[in-house]
């Protein structure tokens, strides 16, 4: 027996459902696919500007009675932009469910756009653009994605922009929106205590009369492989250095996905970790020192992040690549693999006591990949990981896979990055 319920409506929407009976509150979200990766060059951040005009006001509600119909009831109401989709959510008592349905149902379907609303939200936009590039921890990893994924959607910024943002006329915008925001592309996912017949019922009452327009879009080309080893350097006016190296990895349906969580848990996944232990622990080299993976429906990425001071980047590179090398050539021990098993299964636990988590693992798997694993069936998969799968998965990346770097660095550092790679000119 599933441990989640789906419906779907003759539009084509989902409705996907996990009942909690032990609680009193649901979180409840909307899913719609599309993100950075299916924007042409000259629509770089329109998904992410249409999120924030959703929250602009409709037919019904202006914007601070959209904001007051779920904080007034002691609610949470928020959204964000991905690469491969937009997510709409809110977290209510149990008995508000029927109004948050009302109130997401209403921002998707009835937003105004108004034209001095968008001109105001742009500038907003522009706004959050430069603090990212004020943030070097946030903007390495944009660079790193920008030099592994040279000339594709995957390597483009979820914001856009300030020059794309500003130069978006409302028409194109509502062109976009109408294309990808339809019944077929998307999914509405609730958790906490709910019965999925109510919450169908109300679904079908807010969305049923949208067109049942097929998702006719292309799927997104995969992205292309690095060849060869590159560096994208920025210099800022800022005290450390921030690094992030890493190569392609695996994409979400691809067999060793499991292998893949285990290998990073081992990697830099924790504070036992053998990057922790060997650049924090035993040199003191990094404050902040992890790795990290992100997998998309045709492409994957593993990376490590280091911030350091200017004087220590050589150092620190030393000691991540040795550990890498060391990983990709002698492989992992039964003990880490253990280890990192009871790890993952843990974190899974402990995130499934939040009807959030439970309500994202529903919405992101019904989406992306049109089902999702119970708890327990991931965790059998974690635990029929073997050593020979994460040492052969070790090798493929940390040896045979060209390394991609990204560095943000003081103007004053004075390093010679070239020795990594081709040095790509931001």
């Amino acid at each position: 027996m599933t441990f989640y319920r789906k419906t779907t409506l003759p539009n084509g929407l989902r409705v996907v459902t996990e009942a909690i009976g032990h609680v009193r509150s649901a979180a409840v979200g909307v899913y719609v696919g599309t993100g950075s990766l299916y924007e042409a060059p000259a629509e770089m951040g329109v998904s992410h500007l249409i999120e924030h005009m959703l929250f602009k006001g409709t037919e019904r509600r202006s914007a601070l009675e959209i904001a007051r119909a779920i904080d007034g009831r002691g609610g949470a109401l928020n959204a964000y932009t991905a690469k491969e989709y937009t997510c709409y959510y809110a977290r209510v008592l149990d008995e508000h469910l029927p109004l948050a349905l009302d109130v997401l149902a209403d921002m998707i379907l009835n937003s105004r756009f108004d034209p001095d609303d968008l001109a105001r939200e742009k500038d907003v936009i522009c706004e959050e653009i430069r603090m990212y590039d004020d943030v070097p921890d946030d903007l390495v990893h944009d660079l790193f994605a920008g030099a592994l994924w040279r000339g594709h959607a995957l390597g483009r910024p979820i914001v856009g922009t300030v020059e794309r943002v500003q130069a978006m006329s409302r028409a194109d915008i509502l062109a976009y929106k109408n294309r990808h925001y339809v019944p077929a592309n998307m999914v509405v996912a609730a958790a906490g205590h709910l019965e999925h017949e109510r919450v169908v019922e109300w679904v079908a009452e807010l969305f049923g009369a949208a067109a049942a327009e097929a998702d006719g879009r292309p799927a997104p080309d995969a992205p292309p492989v690095p060849r060869t080893p590159a560096i994208a350097v920025r210099q800022k006016e800022i005290e450390q250095a921030h690094l992030v190296l890493g190569t392609t990895a695996l994409s979400l349906d691809d067999p060793n996905i499991y292998a893949l969580h285990v290998l990073n848990a081992i990697v830099g996944g924790s504070s036992s970790s053998r990057l922790f232990q060997e650049v924090r622990e035993k040199r003191g080299l990094a404050y902040s020192v992890y790795s990290y993976h992100s997998s998309y429906r045709s492409a994957g990425a593993f990376g490590v992040y280091a911030g350091v001071s200017p004087r220590m980047v050589g150092a620190t590179l030393d000691v991540v690549t040795g550990v890498l090398s060391e990983l990709g050539r002698r492989g992992v021990t039964e003990e880490e693999l253990a280890e990192a098993r009871e790890q993952l299964k843990g974190q899974l636990m402990l995130g499934l006591e939040s009807t959030s988590s439970r309500m994202s693992r529903l919405g992101r798997g019904e989406l992306i990949r049109g089902f999702v694993h119970s708890p327990d069936e991931v965790i059998a998969r974690v635990e029929a990981v073997t050593l020979e799968q994460v040492n052969e998965l070790a090798h493929r990346l940390f040896v045979e896979e060209a390394r991609v770097m990204a560095a943000v660095v003081p103007h004053a550092l004075q390093y010679d990055f070239a020795q990594y790679g081709e040095v790509l000119h931001d």
